[in-house]
């Protein structure tokens, strides 16, 4: 069992009178990982998977009573997929509030009618948290530092998801069956969107974009939609953990870029099964795009697992000076380019550097990419 770098951060705020949320796509091991925490416990527990109709019908304006009964003398109540559950909100405020020596754990793989419903109904009751596909750090931990370096290429197609690390040789068919049954299922079940297709046709241009900047009218344009309707359902897939975007670092330059977007995959390998392409590198014209698709990911998840609360942007002029990675700590800015070629060489714009006071300038490539990030 590979160990997540939150384990030890979650298990520290049992039982302190406040829910634990733990957010994340499908399948990137929420539950295994809060049901082996329970399980190290010893403690009895409920287990409600809210996939089940008869579940959801039952935590639906649940009373107190109610609530008594099932918990029963367990002293912790896991909630798995919340989302689907309608108003879940207030059911979990009334755990909270009226079992205080119980545990309530709740996971949701998408923020949609999560978020919205527990936002109010829990303000001040939760410590929240957000779960990624496997990162560089944790799987080094599980191995070493030497094999997950030798892994790179199956990572860059492959992606980090535990099903594509536990069955090697199976990656292929357990990322087209993920990417097809259960990437969109909460966009599609809790929006009620109407055209599928379109949606689908929008991932697979966003995932053949990866890395450059994206314009919402062009987009529309591909998939036969309004600029509004292509911003929705970006929306929506970052609210569902598929996406993510990078916006323009800019503070007071007059010739800054400063509201364009790029965005990237949470996963390269929910990329490739979205556009059905699992090649070799040395078959491929995107090695680049994936590796920096790939880095720009590992950051974000370093930074949520650390928690360090790192703020990310890219930064381009109009004269196409470009730095692909800004991190921005405390106020302090970190400058990353990021190159697949390891001997390509790289100049950092002197425009950025004057203008912004820069706390290091990095250069990440396939040879030394684990030392940022572990």
């Amino acid at each position: 069992m590979i160990i997540r770098s939150l384990q030890t951060h979650i298990e520290s705020k049992f039982f302190k009178q406040k829910a634990i949320i733990v957010t994340g796509a499908r399948q990137v091991g929420k539950t295994t990982m809060l049901k082996q925490l329970v399980q190290k416990t010893e403690l009895p527990f409920v287990f409600l998977n809210c996939d089940e109709a008869n579940v959801r019908t039952a935590l639906t304006d649940i009373s107190i009573e109610r609530l008594k009964s099932i918990i029963g003398s367990n002293k912790f109540i896991f909630i798995d997929e919340a989302q689907r559950v309608a108003n879940i909100g207030l059911t979990l405020k009334l755990i909270v509030d009226n079992f205080t020596n119980v545990q309530l754990l709740v996971t949701g793989s998408s923020s949609l009618d999560l978020a919205v419903g527990i936002k109010e109904s829990l303000t001040g009751r939760k410590f929240e948290y957000h779960l990624f596909p496997f990162s560089v750090a944790e799987l080094v931990d599980d191995t070493n530092i030497l094999t997950e370096e030798q892994a790179l290429e199956k990572r860059l197609i492959y992606g980090s998801y535990p099903d594509a690390i536990n069955y090697p040789g199976e990656e292929k068919e357990l990322l087209m069956n993920l990417a097809n049954s259960h990437l969109f299922k909460d966009i599609l079940s809790l929006t009620g969107i109407r055209k599928p297709l379109q949606l689908e046709k929008l991932v697979q241009a966003l995932a053949l974009q990866i890395g450059n900047e994206v314009s919402y009218t062009e987009l529309g344009q591909m998939i036969e939609a309004d600029k509004l309707t292509v911003e929705r359902y970006i929306d929506l897939l970052e609210q569902c953990f598929v996406i993510f975007r990078l916006g323009a670092y800019s503070s007071n330059l007059r010739n800054e870029i400063k509201k364009s977007k790029k965005i990237y995959f949470y996963d390269t390998g929910i990329r490739n099964a979205v556009i059905e392409n699992f090649s070799m590198l040395a078959l491929r014209q995107d090695a680049g795009q994936l590796f920096e698709n790939y880095i720009v990911s590992e950051y974000i998840k370093a930074s949520n697992n650390k928690r360090k609360h790192a703020k990310y942007h890219f930064w381009r002029s109009f004269q196409q000076q470009e730095i692909d990675l800004i991190e921005e700590i405390d106020g302090k800015i970190n400058a990353i380019e990021i190159k697949w070629n390891e001997n390509k060489k790289v100049r950092f714009p002197s425009t950025f550097l004057d203008a912004y006071p820069t706390n290091n300038t990095n250069v990440i490539n396939k040879s030394n990419y684990t030392s940022f990030l572990i």
